[in-house]
């Protein structure tokens, strides 16, 4: 690709104009635009919090169907609403999976969480794995048990 990445994200509650000039600034056969839903670290509280109405559910959903209009290659979304977009929109629409911990990891600051399975199970097409990894005394087997447990 012309920018040398595999994934570019924007957040989709940026609108569909923004994300539609992401796709074409950025966007090209090798190089894929997500947009952001709603943060693992957001729950329905944040929400109200920050003046959105409805659940964290309810958003995501709305975000998503935006996102596709506006052509971007998927969104990036909590497992907890895997299930839901694929209900409405089918691959190969890409989920990007944040917030994914192995079964008996420290959630953090993480409210939406799921294990690699379950998530690769609902149909996640990407998981991001972060701090159980990096955070783990050895990270090449923590990485080597994530795998053995798909």
């Amino acid at each position: 690709s012309r920018l040398g990445v595999d994934f570019i994200n924007v957040h989709a509650s940026g609108g569909g104009d923004m994300m539609g000039a992401a796709r074409d600034a950025g966007g090209d056969s090798t190089t894929k635009i997500l947009g952001v839903t709603v943060l693992t670290s957001s729950n329905d509280d944040t929400l109200r919090e920050t003046g959105q109405i409805g659940t964290a559910q309810d958003q995501v959903l709305r975000l998503a169907e935006l996102t596709r209009a506006s052509g971007l290659a998927g969104i990036v979304c909590s497992a907890h609403e895997i299930k839901l977009i694929r209900d409405h929109i089918p691959a190969p629409f890409a989920l990007m999976v944040p917030g994914i911990r192995p079964a008996g990891s420290d959630a953090g600051d993480q409210k939406r969480i799921m294990t690699p399975k379950d998530a690769i199970d609902l149909g996640a097409t990407h998981l991001v794995i972060g701090r159980p990894i990096t955070g783990a005394p050895d990270p090449a087997a923590a990485y080597t048990d994530i795998i053995n447990s798909l």
